[in-house]
């Protein structure tokens, strides 16, 4: 089982970035999806979550309106959209399997000036 997480790095507040996820190893299709970020010195958080169709989506309100979560079945891949970034959006964000406890190594992403 892998999951790699792609896609983060430094952007100015008000940015966008574009998060991959591409797993291995499993039936992707079959499994709901989250993403989580860890910001430097706190503890991990949980950011979006997705149904294994992708019929829906659940957000933590500190990103709602500017984050979107979706995902590709054909291509083993989830995404998180990025937008109107803030500093305190700066974390290490990772992939999860619901259901079987599996973690990518994360991305880090940087919002600053």
């Amino acid at each position: 089982v892998q999951l790699v997480e792609s896609g983060g790095g430094l952007v100015q507040p008000g940015g966008s970035l574009r998060l991959s996820c591409a797993a291995s190893g499993f039936t992707f299709s079959g499994y709901n999806m989250d993403w989580y970020r860890q910001p430097p010195g706190k503890g991990r958080e949980l950011v979006a979550s997705i149904a294994s169709s992708g019929r829906w989506t659940n957000y933590a309100d500190s990103v709602k309106g500017r984050f979107t979560i979706s995902r590709d079945n054909a291509q083993n891949t989830m995404y998180l959209q990025m937008n109107s970034l803030k500093p305190e959006d700066t974390a290490v964000y990772y992939c999860h399997t619901v259901g079987l406890g599996y973690w990518g190594q994360g991305t880090q992403v940087t919002v600053s000036s």
